[in-house]
């Protein structure tokens, strides 16, 4: 069995020393980037774990955990060749860290006539309470800007006075916020990301 085995995973085992890299891909979208890196990647045996891709406004945008039994180094030196004026490749070593992520408990959705601050203004009050925002999508269509965002509270977050915080920067703002328990049997919001089809 090949390296590369299926899209986005690897089939070669675990060995020793085995260390975390991400891997961020930015540029202007063409056909292949995804076949190159991970080719790329291959080469030295490497097992894609988790990665996140998407197309902003026609560039390209993919950020990968990947692990590998090799320097910082090698990992610039296999992907060097595939640099280019368009394109931007960098990879860093990752600390070892719980695989483990908490599911979100909140789903936060902002509507509204775009301006500078919404996403901070947002995003600071979810912090302040001691909340961390786990998943982020924003897009503007039009004049209509749009974000949506899983959220982790801990039980010891206010969420009453998280509530109030967010209806005063809706005010403030001028958009719409909604804050509310996430909840795979509500078939009225299944989840954040339906509202951007």
């Amino acid at each position: 069995m090949t390296a590369l085995d299926g899209i986005g995973s690897f089939a070669s085992p675990r060995v020793r020393d085995v260390k975390s890299y991400g891997v961020t891909v930015v540029g202007h979208d063409r056909p292949g980037i995804v076949a190159d890196v991970t080719g790329a990647l291959a080469e030295l045996g490497g097992n894609i774990e988790d990665s996140s891709m998407t197309l902003l406004r026609g560039h390209f945008a993919w950020t990968l955990v990947v692990a590998l039994d090799s320097s910082v180094e090698d990992v610039e030196a296999v992907l060097a060749p595939l640099r280019a004026a368009d394109l931007r490749l960098a990879a860093v070593e990752l600390p070892n860290e719980a695989d483990q992520v908490a599911p979100p408990t909140h789903w936060l959705s902002v509507h509204g006539t775009d301006r500078p601050g919404i996403v901070s203004a947002v995003a600071r009050e979810v912090a302040d309470v001691g909340g961390n925002i786990t998943d982020l999508t924003t897009r503007l269509s039009g004049a209509l800007y749009i974000v949506l965002a899983d959220v982790f509270l801990p039980a010891s977050a206010d969420v009453a006075t998280l509530q109030e915080r967010l209806a005063v920067v809706a005010i403030e703002l001028g958009v719409d916020v909604n804050l509310r328990v996430a909840d795979d049997d509500d078939v009225e919001w299944e989840h954040p990301a339906e509202e951007l089809s």
